[in-house]
């Protein structure tokens, strides 16, 4: 499995397995000897290995200071590819499961000093954690707004009721209607106090503030998703990247990432997230015309550059600064 660089995978035990949404589980780990477990930042994740072998991520959700436990919330997916189904109903209390160090490719900015968090379902999990660092932190300014279906399908809602959080939450449910959508327009028309933007949450919501946020500063504008991107849409077809540097040209079949063609091609090429979110894989885009899949660039950023763990073509060929 994938872990941090020149850390070895964990064995964890589980300590806790609790249901506290419908759907949703909360999962307490520790090391089984007690041993305090390596330190996260806020908005770190960890890769676990579920009981069929599949490897998933998730986010940690408890307070990063600390060290004696990681806590993680893990929405069953009925539909998904089994590996939160498995972790759910195959994990008992006791249980070891193999676990990397933590890993952050969603860090909060903690030089600003006001934020607006937006989070979507289960996106709620690295939110609580930057929530739980700011409160530990003088000067410190946020408000969460966390859209849900109903308040049976909230997690953490106790958590985020209580009296010090008053005023700094509010929670929005749809009932799965996209017309009782929640409107971001009127808390993001304006920036303020150089505020930072954390998004965290379903393509569509994340796709809404992308929107509605594209005035504001790239940099200022932070997202998180906690589903893979669509991996295919029914017209792609495969298409040619060539790298202006040596001349050579890779093909990318439907089904495989530009970042996936150029490794497969022996190129060493920087990532992190690979759902198109957190900006490492930023490339300068010569000539062609790019797909944009991302949540990263800015309108006026799409025409000389493109990400290209998640973004193809809709030009036969695209031409990159590789």
């Amino acid at each position: 499995m994938s872990v941090a660089p020149n850390t070895p995978p964990l064995q964890l035990k589980v300590a806790r397995k609790e249901e506290v949404a419908r759907g949703i589980h909360v999962f307490e780990l520790r090391d089984p000897a007690g041993d305090p477990l390596p330190a996260f930042t806020a908005g770190a994740h960890v890769a676990l290995r579920t009981p069929n072998g599949l490897e998933r991520k998730y986010s940690l959700c408890n307070d990063p200071a600390e060290r004696e436990r990681y806590v993680l919330a893990v929405q069953r997916e009925a539909e998904g590819r089994g590996g939160s189904i498995a972790l759910v109903d195959a994990t008992q209390v006791g249980d070891l499961l193999t676990v990397s160090a933590p890993i952050n490719d969603f860090p909060l900015p903690e030089r600003a000093t006001d934020f607006i968090f937006i989070a979507g379902g289960i996106g709620i999990t690295p939110i609580l954690a930057m929530i739980r660092r700011l409160q530990a932190l003088p000067d410190k300014r946020f408000k969460l707004y966390y859209c849900s279906r109903s308040p049976e399908m909230t997690a953490f809602l106790n958590e985020l009721s209580v009296p010090e959080l008053n005023g700094k939450v509010v929670i929005h449910h749809d009932g799965g209607d996209p017309t009782r959508a929640f409107d971001f327009w009127p808390i993001l028309e304006e920036r303020k106090n150089r505020a930072h933007v954390l998004c965290c949450g379903p393509r569509g919501l994340m796709q809404a503030v992308r929107d509605t946020s594209g005035h504001w500063p790239s940099t200022a504008v932070h997202f998180e998703a906690f589903s893979e991107p669509e991996r295919t849409k029914p017209d792609d077809t495969a298409i040619i990247v060539r790298l202006a540097k040596s001349g050579e040209e890779i093909e990318v079949p439907v089904g495989t990432t530009i970042l996936e063609a150029l490794r497969a091609h022996g190129l060493d090429v920087p990532s992190s997230c690979e759902t198109g979110t957190c900006g490492t894989c930023r490339t300068k885009l010569l000539d062609g015309e790019a797909d944009h899949r991302d949540l990263v660039l800015a309108e006026h950023e799409r025409g000389n550059n493109i990400m290209i763990c998640v973004s193809r073509a809709r030009s036969p060929k695209l031409t990159i600064d590789r």
